[in-house]
């Protein structure tokens, strides 16, 4: 019989690892059109945000390399 090493206070407890219950749960109700249609919704919404987000961070985060050269351009016609 197995034995645990440490002392356990409860005999329900040491007895849990080799429980199996016979009892089934029920069946998972599955989603209505309007929880599916909201939660299509939600994510499109994520997915857009997200894209618009990629579309207008990599620009301003980009160098304008184009901007030191009008700069330079500039003081040397002075």
């Amino acid at each position: 019989m197995f034995r645990r090493r440490e002392p356990v206070p409860f005999a329900f407890v040491a007895e849990a690892d080799r429980f199996r219950s016979n009892v089934t749960p029920p069946p998972r109700q599955r989603a209505s059109r309007a929880q599916l249609l909201g939660q299509s919704l939600i994510a499109l919404t994520v997915m857009g945000g997200l894209t618009g987000t990629l579309l207008f961070g990599i620009p301003a985060l980009s160098q304008d390399s184009s901007g030191a050269s009008r700069v330079h351009q500039s003081e040397a016609h002075r």
